[in-house]
């Protein structure tokens, strides 16, 4: 099995950063694809960005592009969320996923495992 465990949540105001942190642990070797959804109050879970297992490949929901940037460190089982120029309208729930097989999909369906959920509000 494979634990995700989010870190970095928290209360920030419009326009600020957050650094969102997701490390992986147990049966580590089958994770290809890691992603991040996020969840506000009364709204369907959303994608929000994929990595590939290389870290070569990247793909960004529309709403955070040019915003928040994924990135991965393998040796550390660990994959990370910077997200900057926050605004009220990105606060939810923020989930990690692992997916064990490769492509980015941005439909929750396509992973396989869960992490369960870090905050992120933004104040205006």
């Amino acid at each position: 099995q494979v634990q995700l465990v989010e870190s970095g949540g928290g209360l920030v105001q419009a326009g600020g950063s957050l650094r969102l942190s997701c490390a992986a642990s147990g049966r580590t070797f089958p994770i290809n694809a890691m992603g991040w959804f996020r969840q506000a109050p009364g709204k369907e879970r959303d994608f929000v960005s994929g990595i590939s297992r290389s870290g070569g490949s990247t793909y960004y929901a529309d709403s955070v592009k040019g915003r928040f940037t994924i990135s991965r460190d393998n040796a550390k089982n660990t994959v990370y969320l910077q997200m900057n120029s926050l605004e009220p309208e990105d606060t939810a729930v923020y989930y990690c996923a692992a997916a064990r097989l490769p492509g980015l999909g941005t439909d929750g369906r396509s992973y396989d495992y869960w992490g369960q959920g870090t905050q992120v509000t933004v104040s205006s």
